[in-house]
């Protein structure tokens, strides 16, 4: 694992929050970086995952199923930030506080709100 958390957002994220997460240092990639939209929020799981990547969405219900499924069928995952749509800036700065505060070891396999 990496000494810090590395992001992964998912296509419902603005691409204008991964410009200001990146503008403060953090590695983050996109869905539409990685040619992944389309994909079903499993696939974005599996492959944010396969990556070591937490994934950042506004999804809050379809990803707070995966992450239960996921623990009943003890699967694990490189930890699930959810934030509530608002204003980029807003959920750049949350995002960020919340992401430098942890490690890798602490976010993985959890489900937090930013």
């Amino acid at each position: 694992m990496t000494k810090s958390i590395v992001l992964y957002t998912d296509e419902d994220m603005s691409a204008l929050v991964a410009t200001l997460l990146k503008s403060r240092g953090l590695n983050v990639t996109t869905a539409p970086e990685q040619s992944t939209l389309g994909q079903t929020d499993r696939q974005q799981l599996e492959f944010a995952t396969a990556l070591n990547r937490c994934l950042l969405t506004h999804n809050r219900v379809d990803f707070e199923r995966l992450h239960l499924q996921y623990i009943e069928l003890e699967i694990q995952h490189s930890g699930i930030v959810i934030i509530p749509q608002k204003n980029a800036y807003e959920i750049a700065q949350r995002v960020a506080i919340l992401i430098t505060s942890l490690t890798p070891n602490a976010i993985f396999n959890q489900l937090l709100y930013a």
